[in-house]
């Protein structure tokens, strides 16, 4: 997992509320287990729309999407991470997220940020012409117009993140602990260690 630890760039100025994860990866891309190429398929039905935010050459490749209130609900489907992902983004802020939806973006290097929905009208006005900055570290979203917006976010996520730390990462960074006990589990019990052919 890359580390993330600020995040900048254009914004989709998305705004929808109760976007379900079936909107942000239709059920039918589901028959992979790759990681790559969903990005085609996020958002495909908002996508078929005419004017759409999605195929706005002004945001083609934002890293941030401004959302409405319980983005990700519905299914627990760790493919929307994944499709968010391949498309580029690396943050999304709204009001709130489903918990899973929460879950499985941290744990694909996504940060989502909760901000009151007054900061988000506000996000929304500046996307449509400027850049918008996360500083995971201090904890702050800001623009080029002085805004400047805190959030809060679990310090064990905000480790991981910054660090780069998916679960395999926190136990890689744990092996000589690992090893050290296995050693000693292995003289405290001898008949558990395989014999070798």
């Amino acid at each position: 997992m890359e580390p993330v630890n600020e995040v900048q760039g254009r914004a989709y100025p998305f705004g929808m509320k109760n976007v379900d994860t079936d909107i942000i990866i239709p059920a039918e891309w589901l028959k992979t287990i790759s990681r790559t190429g969903l990005g085609k398929g996020a958002f495909e039905a908002l996508r078929k729309e005419p004017g759409n935010v999605f195929d706005d050459p002004r945001y083609a490749g934002a890293p941030i999407i401004v959302a409405g209130d319980n983005f990700g609900c519905g299914s627990s489907r760790e493919h929307a991470a994944w499709a968010l992902l391949d498309m580029g983004v690396k943050a999304v802020i709204a009001p709130s997220f489903s918990d899973i939806f929460s879950g499985n973006a941290f744990k694909n290097g996504i940060l989502t940020v909760v901000l009151p929905q007054e900061a988000i009208d506000r996000l929304m006005e500046v996307a449509q012409t400027d850049p918008i900055m996360i500083d995971l570290e201090h904890q702050t979203v800001t623009t080029r117009f002085q805004d400047r917006f805190t959030f809060e976010i679990d310090p064990f996520r905000k480790s991981c993140l910054i660090g780069g730390l998916d679960e395999i990462g926190l136990t890689m960074a744990r092996d000589s602990a690992i090893a050290a006990f296995e050693r000693a589990d292995a003289d405290r019990r001898p008949w558990l260690v395989p014999k070798a052919a």
